[in-house]
């Protein structure tokens, strides 16, 4: 909840620095000052509006990074570092977890067996081997043994 004020809060700094930033006077301005538009920089006093919109816009700036802080600071909140005997016992706790969880799904997918079931039957002997090739015509070219060098 206060996450979410300060993130309102924190775009509405950003909007309101934008637009003082975007009122204020660039150095050349004065210039314009010589076809008429003189006068609009008394609104804000006999000073014009340099020093209130550079002190308002200083605010802003430090109300709006200040925010950042709170907000980075409050995100990582829960990220603080642990000793290593707590690292150590929170793997300790998921490793049980997840070997509980894996175990509850085999049990789901392959119930146990029943004793009562007769038992797959075991392959006694192994397949024969495969029948002897047939001899090749006299004019086939002699392939050398595995062991022969050519």
């Amino acid at each position: 909840m206060l996450q979410t004020i300060l993130l309102v809060v924190h775009i509405l700094l950003a909007l309101a620095l934008i637009a003082i930033i975007l009122l204020q006077q660039g150095r050349g301005a004065t210039a314009g000052a010589a076809f008429g538009s003189g006068a609009s920089g008394t609104v804000f006093g006999a000073r014009g509006s340099a020093t209130f919109l550079s002190r308002t816009t200083s605010i802003l700036a430090v109300l709006f990074f200040g925010n950042c802080l709170l907000l980075a600071w409050l995100a990582t909140g829960n990220a603080a570092p642990k000793s290593i005997a707590d690292q150590i016992a929170q793997q300790a706790v998921t490793s049980d977890a997840v070997e509980k969880s894996i175990n509850e799904a085999l049990e789901k997918v392959a119930p146990p067996a029943d004793p009562a079931a007769p038992p797959i039957p075991a392959l006694s002997a192994p397949a024969a081997p495969p029948a002897a090739a047939e001899e090749t015509p006299a004019d086939a070219p002699v392939t050398p043994e595995p062991s022969e060098k050519p």
